[in-house]
């Protein structure tokens, strides 16, 4: 009888067991079923990635993110009310090509010409954080690059980079608009860009001490607010529109076929403030950028690092990095993050294949 007693709980214990067992894989199955339908990426919310390749914040390409999403890079989030596409790129780790900092960031499949251009791209987004650490005399430092042109030839210099910008302690940041020179001759080192304001200060407003800052800008972008741009290349000329509820629409225009920097007697006093102390004391060709392919970027290119500043005082923000421990950075604030809600890109019929950038870039790593 005993013998029996025994036998019958273990067959209870082994029916109850599978039972369980099953109960358990069905709802676990359904719990899994249910978070793979939760999943909304990316190409959902922006659907224009057939255009673009993702370059990661590890420095990886991710190639084009159709159904795409990376968790610490790249994602989407909710803020009650609308789908955001978020990039986010730490102070530090490993970079893109031969960059100092890092992105998470797309860049465009094609490029195109700027004298037989007729090319756009529009956006609507929010900057959510910028770098809580860094040289606030080193002018990169707390600033997010979420907009480019970029060349895809010779010295691949930049003829826009559209910049937010915001120190610590304030509330409102700053927008504005970079021109790079393509530099004359063989020496890129010399380079240097030129800054405009949008709303609030341009990039030549720094602090007087590591870790004092200037007054805080009262037309300023806080972190969370939208605006939007508006990027035209056509037939040479770049035009920018700049937009957001609350503020001035500001428009731009920029010759991309000629330079307005040939001689060192058209050089601002804004480049040389910031710039020559630095040896950064270049012209530019006559035909700026004509004859180069150029392509759009768009995403958080962070403008903090951590190097020194005493290898470059406007680039290099002596933030801190953790070593490059991705984790540790965005525990206390150390990255960029930029949301986007819409955003639209239109590609001319002369836009060749911009291959070329890729292979040449995807391969050099730097930390």
């Amino acid at each position: 009888m005993k013998k029996y007693t025994i036998a019958l709980a273990s067959l209870v214990t082994i029916i109850c067991f599978t039972n369980c067992k099953n109960a358990t894989k069905k709802a676990n199955d359904a719990l899994i079923e249910n978070d793979l339908e939760e999943i909304v990426y990316a190409s959902e919310v922006i659907p224009f990635f057939d255009d673009w390749k993702l370059i990661l914040g590890d420095g990886s390409n991710a190639g084009v993110a159709n159904n795409f999403e990376n968790k610490d890079f790249f994602y989407v989030a909710n803020d009650g009310k609308d789908d955001w596409v978020v990039f986010k790129a730490p102070n530090g780790g490993n970079t893109h090509g031969s960059s100092n900092n890092t992105r998470t960031e797309l860049a465009q499949i094609k490029k195109w010409y700027p004298k037989t251009a007729n090319d756009k791209l529009t956006a609507t987004l929010k900057v959510m954080n910028v770098s809580s650490t860094g040289d606030a005399r080193v002018a990169a430092t707390h600033a997010v690059v979420v907009g480019q042109i970029h060349s895809a030839d010779a010295f691949e210099n930049e003829p826009l980079k559209i910049f937010y910008k915001k120190y610590p302690g304030h509330t409102k940041g700053s927008v504005f608009w970079h021109y790079e020179i393509n530099t004359a001759g063989d020496d890129n080192s010399k380079r240097w860009d030129y800054s405009t304001a949008v709303w609030g200060n341009d990039f030549s407003v720094v602090g007087e001490t590591v870790d004092t800052y200037p007054a805080e800008p009262e037309d300023g972008i806080a972190l969370g607010e939208e605006f939007s741009y508006e990027v035209i290349v056509k037939e040479g000329i770049m035009s920018l529109k700049f937009m957001s509820d609350g503020h001035e629409t500001k428009t731009f225009t920029k010759n991309l076929l000629e330079s307005a920097y040939p001689t060192q007697a058209d050089i601002p006093e804004q480049t040389k403030k910031l710039f020559f102390p630095i040896g950064q004391d270049g012209v530019e060709r006559k035909e700026a950028y004509a004859g180069e392919g150029c392509f759009f970027k768009m995403g958080a290119y962070n403008q903090t690092n951590g190097k020194s500043p005493d290898e470059n005082m406007n680039w290099c923000s002596g933030a801190e990095t953790h070593g490059g421990d991705i984790q540790k950075q965005y525990a206390d604030g150390n990255y960029a993050e930029v949301w986007f809600k819409t955003a639209s890109i239109e590609v001319s019929d002369a836009a060749i294949s911009n291959e070329g950038y890729f292979s040449k870039n995807d391969d050099y790593k730097s930390k």
